[in-house]
């Protein structure tokens, strides 16, 4: 799977397949194959935090 790079359009795309296919962070990056402390630190820089009561990054 092509992940996006850029800090905004990732939360749009992970949030999207948090939303749609995914019940878990965890579960998302093992199917995707990526690195979720990869993925937190990358929106963290832009002040986002994976919530999972919510399923999603806020």
């Amino acid at each position: 799977m092509n992940i996006p790079n850029d800090p905004m359009i990732l939360l749009s795309f992970i949030n999207t397949q948090l939303r749609d296919f995914y019940d878990s962070l965890e579960a998302f990056c093992e199917a995707a194959d990526a690195d979720a402390d990869a993925i937190r630190q990358k929106l963290s820089s832009i002040d986002y935090e994976y919530n999972p009561d919510q399923n999603q990054f806020v």
